[in-house]
């Protein structure tokens, strides 16, 4: 028993001393993800917020594209971004905590 708290405890004290590296290095990647084919492209950073937006010239020809339709075509580039970026950091805390799952961590993001 005491040696699972060993093991606990040896690896809050790695994570607290990786975490800030591991935060920095998730802050400063760039996931890109795009929509309607690539003519809306969007680009997050590791904070989830939008960096670029990306909108083809092949939009201005398209005479059957609504304001709506590039509202969600808009939408889905920038929340398949957020996705890409979400999944680097479960992937970044699955590395820091050897695979195991540990309530609450992800909300340290």
């Amino acid at each position: 028993m005491f040696g699972d708290l060993g093991k606990i405890m040896k690896l809050a004290g790695e994570m607290k001393r990786k975490m800030p590296e591991m935060k920095e290095r998730l802050a400063a990647g760039e996931y890109t993800a795009q929509a309607g084919g690539g003519v809306v492209r969007a680009t997050v950073n590791g904070k989830m917020q939008l960096v670029d937006l990306k909108l083809s010239e092949q939009l201005l020809a398209n005479d059957d594209l609504s304001l709506d339709m590039l509202e969600d075509l808009i939408k889905a580039a920038v929340s398949a971004a957020q996705a890409q970026a979400a999944q680097a950091a479960q992937e970044a805390m699955k590395e820091l905590t050897g695979g195991m799952d540990l309530p609450g961590l992800s909300d340290l993001m």
